[in-house]
């Protein structure tokens, strides 16, 4: 049995616009992850088993070959190899599920296209500081994922008996992706309520992990040997690590989307390390990724100094100018904000 957190108001709300809808929408945030991608997809093939004949889902640019297993990938509507096409389903649909992000600004190019559309909006998110843009919002910050509220508001419509082993996949492989396989913000009992049922539904959990996770090609494989080798600092009086990636340097390794996923998170199993940043050149700015261990905020500290958001442990930001400046205004940042004194952390 499912703790339970949503208004029943609010899943009547939902129950009416799904058995009313003919054309669904479903729209993610730019670079989507293995949550915008598996909540989408998931919510995808759910609509699909009740019979909606229109589901479609839009996402702002393309995503990682490494989640293009996921059963339904190869209908994902990308939007900038088709734009009128994605501009006319916004458009038309009666309803637009905005999934994993919470404010229009995440979508890129989408934002005026979905703010203008007529269709009932949905918003389901677990990111903090939502906006006010959907007629209904499931908001979770508490949520270990987008993926893991999916599942909950199928249940919460009495569903769970419509999720097939397709929708399974992809809520675990968001729910997964999401907690670095269940590695942090992961200690709430509910989240392996929902797993054990997930796998009776037929998944190979086993088979998720390495499709997301070990199977990498070897350009991949050496550039992220290069990062660590060659352009990883630390920063000991900060319990900091830094990786930096010019376009030269991903160019080298013949970079493609999804490449450098994960490679933030892996200094951080240096002993002392406690907070850790890559920042990489793209073609108009600069990307940049935080995760930390214990109390000190990532969305914080990415807010405060780089336009950006997301979770206490794991958050995201941009830097318009260049990469030796983005090191700069991170190197100020550091000694404005101290992972060292200024948060408790796990680790000595």
């Amino acid at each position: 049995m499912l703790t339970k957190i949503f208004e029943e108001k609010d899943i009547q709300k939902l129950e009416t616009y799904i058995n009313k809808g003919e054309r669904f929408v479903i729209i993610t945030h730019i670079s989507p992850d293995g949550d915008a991608i598996g909540s989408s997809l998931g919510l995808y093939h759910y609509l699909s088993v009740i019979g909606k004949d229109s589901v479609n889902v839009v996402v702002p640019n393309d995503f990682p070959a490494f989640l293009k297993w996921m059963p339904g990938t190869g209908d994902v509507v990308v939007y900038e190899r088709h734009k009128e096409y994605a501009e006319r389903l916004i458009q038309e649909a009666d309803v637009i599920f905005c999934l994993d992000f919470n404010e229009l600004k995440r979508i890129g190019k989408l934002a005026p296209f979905l703010e203008a559309a007529d269709g009932r909006k949905v918003l389901i998110d677990h990111h903090p500081d939502i906006a006010e843009f959907c007629r209904l919002t499931f908001s979770c910050p508490e949520m270990s994922s987008t993926s893991e509220m999916v599942f909950r508001l199928l249940c919460a419509i009495k569903s769970f008996s419509d999720i097939n082993k397709e929708t399974a996949e992809c809520i675990y492989a968001g729910m997964m992706t999401d907690t670095g396989s269940f590695t942090f913000n992961s200690n709430n009992p509910d989240i392996y309520t929902i797993i054990t049922e997930l796998v009776k539904k037929g998944i190979d959990k086993d088979l998720i992990y390495r499709n997301v996770y070990q199977v990498h090609s070897l350009s991949r494989m050496r550039l992220t040997g290069y990062a660590l080798y060659r352009k990883l600092k630390t920063y000991p009086k900060q319990k900091t690590a830094l990786i930096t990636l010019t376009l030269e340097e991903l160019n080298r390794f013949h970079y493609t989307t999804g490449d450098t996923e994960g490679l933030v998170n892996l200094p951080l199993s240096i002993e002392g390390i406690q907070f850790a940043a890559f920042i990489r050149e793209d073609t108009d700015f600069i990307k940049i990724s935080f995760r930390s261990l214990g109390d000190f905020p990532c969305n914080r500290f990415s807010s405060t100094y780089f336009h950006g958001g997301g979770h206490k442990n794991a958050a995201g930001g941009e830097f318009y100018g260049s990469l030796a400046d983005a090191v700069a205004a991170f190197e100020t940042a550091l000694k404005e904000m101290n992972p060292r004194v200024d948060r408790k952390m796990v680790r000595p």
